[in-house]
């Protein structure tokens, strides 16, 4: 292998392993928001500085890389694509650190049945699963996987845009779950963003892999040919 081979392999096994840190720190925030566990809920919030670290050299390297070897082609790509993967990693481990201070916060126990009617849990699950297969696509340069978080993301929309409705309801049904209720709803909203973020990262892996550029490409097909005339 060459030296930027070398490089660019070490890179990309530095982006796995701040994936499995991210993913680590969403399911700690999730068992310390069903456990109620602040002790948990703090060692995320610790952790996120970790998070923050890789995300600082991951991008020293890729600029060292750029000034040291001048990539082209699929090699740029790849580049220019972990520096956006790379934050939108970022974004995700602050995420789970936001869902994590609202434990912390929180004066009492997130109730069962609250968050069963809000679909916050099936919400939770399918947001790291999401996760977890946009990782895959990346290891294994798959732009079939990738493709499908498109779709997938629209279970997390459905559960956003109903959430008002449910969490009001909650609210009807006893006014002293207002403070949890309102919990509910911020959570449901980050973890809406986690499935933005996922899409942002599938965008990329099809951009390097198959030097396509998808951002934006949905609301190009909304426009009417005859607005273009």
């Amino acid at each position: 292998m060459t030296p930027l081979e070398n490089e660019i392999t070490a890179l990309k096994a530095e982006l796995v392993n701040m994936w499995i840190l991210v993913q680590s720190q969403l399911n700690k925030a999730k068992e310390a928001m069903v456990q109620f566990d602040k002790d948990l809920a703090r060692e995320v919030l610790v952790k996120e500085k970790r998070v923050n670290s890789f995300e600082l050299k991951i991008d020293r390297d890729c600029e060292n890389i750029f000034a040291l070897h001048c990539p082209v082609a699929i090699d740029l790509r790849f580049l220019l694509a972990a520096l956006k993967i790379n934050t939108n990693l970022e974004r995700i481990g602050d995420i789970a650190a936001g869902i994590a201070l609202y434990v912390v916060e929180s004066s009492v126990n997130f109730d069962a049945a609250a968050l069963e009617k809000t679909s916050l849990i099936r919400m939770y699950d399918e947001a790291v699963n999401i996760l977890m297969d946009t990782r895959t696509a990346f290891e294994k340069e798959d732009t079939v996987l990738a493709r499908s978080i498109f779709k997938r993301d629209d279970v997390l929309d459905a559960i956003n845009d109903n959430s008002p409705n449910t969490v009001g309801d909650i609210i009807k049904a006893d006014i002293n779950s207002l403070p949890e209720a309102l919990y509910i709803l911020s959570i449901i909203r980050k973890l809406e963003r986690i499935g933005d973020q996922s899409k942002n990262i599938a965008e990329e892996i099809i951009f390097y892999v198959e030097a396509k550029i998808l951002k934006h490409f949905e609301s190009s097909k909304k426009i009417n040919p005859e607005d273009e005339e």
